[in-house]
């Protein structure tokens, strides 16, 4: 079951408790009931009694935290990363891959069906590998005066402290062995004092590097690095301020989806999980019915991710983005794979859609991909232009729910869902739904 927390309640007496955990949640947490309501515990599993220190009472629920598994489920496996439960980034790497989706994919179907009042199941679930998998990560530098030392690393779980890392096992394998060079690398130069972050990329003709600096970097700090992307080819690119990325060496990115190159400024927007985007962009292309003679609209396009693929099946599509470097990302990748049917629109889906020019035209089929605000400013507007076929990529089950309604009350009906699962042994839920005009 789906749970979105209020303001905290602290408990100032913890008391200790034995449960019996009945399910897992999607954010990664046991539910067992207790005093006749929900009790949520990090660290618990389906089918395991524990002892529970009790965190925080709630009128309707509780939390806490497992404190001792008295026995433990078939589906506890050990984490493959030495600082899980310290690094916030994951929070179920103890549970087997299978439960993760199936609780994910549960989750989904409960909030769906409330929403809408019917019943609704995940026909599909789309994944990958649950380790290996991330091609893009951010990590956090901060240089600690007392030990003169340089940490490099994602946050602690509610705490802007950083953990150093020494390896990430679900960052792709070649991110992954960059991380020690690099932090020595780092911790070499004059100015570890004064750098932001470091974000790590692996695009499909190799891997990249950003670094954020806060000073101009001497001679020498620029010859090092350059060394090390030499050394471990990798392209490298500085950030002397949060709008400009300089090319030191190597060549611009790109990955491929549906056999296209899409070519990507190393701060762009791209999916996270390369092989379930695949899957993900093909599922879309196939529950979309295309044809050729079918005119589609892709609102939210970013730089293309299904506006590319799309247009190599129908007669024209147009992309509509609110970030301007994405439209132009994606009108120089349309004009690289030698598309010509392709228009993108720069405008702010927000505001009033009617009086933007890409609305004055007719369109049989429609994707969306908001962000987690959803897109309850384009939703009326879709059922104007009455497409035969509505699919909707969805980061936040919550605005989905809620964006759907506009469509289900206008006489579409929900067809399918698909769970995915972009982010393994993170409480991240993404999903995909196919609505159809009867």
């Amino acid at each position: 079951m789906a749970q979105f927390y209020s303001a905290k309640r602290r408990v100032t007496t913890r008391q200790i408790i034995t449960v019996m955990v009945d399910e897992l949640d999607a954010f990664g947490q046991g539910v067992a009931r207790h005093n006749g309501k929900a009790l949520f515990i990090n660290g618990a599993l389906p089918g395991e009694q524990v002892n529970v220190e009790i965190v925080e009472d709630k009128r309707h629920y509780s939390r806490g935290n497992a404190k001792k598994i008295l026995h433990a489920s078939t589906e506890r496996v050990v984490p493959r990363c030495p600082h899980f439960s310290v690094c916030g980034g994951c929070q179920q790497q103890h549970a087997a891959l299978p439960l993760q989706q199936e609780s994910k994919a549960r989750a989904l179907a409960h909030l769906l069906t409330r929403e809408s009042g019917l019943p609704v199941q995940v026909d599909d679930i789309l994944g990958g590998d649950a380790y290996g998998y991330r091609r893009r990560a951010r990590l956090g530098l901060y240089y600690q005066p007392k030990t003169q030392t340089l940490q490099m690393g994602f946050r602690r779980a509610a705490s802007n402290d950083l953990v150093t890392l020494t390896q990430c096992p679900i960052l792709m394998p070649e991110l992954d062995a960059l991380i020690q060079p690099l932090h020595h690398c780092l911790s070499s130069l004059h100015a570890v004092r004064r750098l932001g972050h470091v974000e790590l990329v692996q695009a499909d003709n190799g891997p990249l590097l950003v670094l954020r600096h806060l000073d101009t970097l001497s001679t020498a700090d620029r010859q090092k690095l350059e060394r090390f992307s030499h050394e471990h080819q990798v392209a490298l690119f500085l950030a002397p301020d949060s709008e400009t990325v300089q090319q030191v060496t190597g060549e611009m990115p790109f990955y491929q989806v549906n056999g296209m190159n899409l070519m990507f400024s190393p701060r762009d927007f791209i999916q996270v999980n390369g092989a379930v985007n695949q899957q993900m962009v093909a599922r879309a292309l196939t529950w979309l019915d295309l044809q050729s003679d079918d005119r589609v609209l892709d609102l939210f396009c970013g730089m293309g991710n299904f506006t590319l693929p799309i247009g190599n099946l129908v007669q024209n599509v147009v992309g509509v983005e609110g970030v301007a470097a994405l439209v132009n990302q994606g009108a120089y990748n349309a004009r690289l794979n030698n598309l010509k049917n392709v228009t993108f629109f720069h405008e702010n889906l927000e505001e009033d859609v009617t009086r933007q020019p890409w609305a004055e035209q007719g369109f049989t089929k429609v994707l969306l991909d908001p962000a987690r605000a959803g897109a309850a400013g384009v939703m009326h507007h879709i059922t104007k232009l009455a497409p035969q076929r509505v699919v909707y990529v969805s980061c936040n089950p919550t605005t989905l729910a809620r964006d759907s309604q506009t469509l289900l009350t206008s006489g579409y009906q929900l067809e399918r869902v698909a769970m995915l699962d972009m982010f393994p042994h993170t409480g991240h839920l993404e999903s995909m739904v196919l609505f159809s005009r009867t």
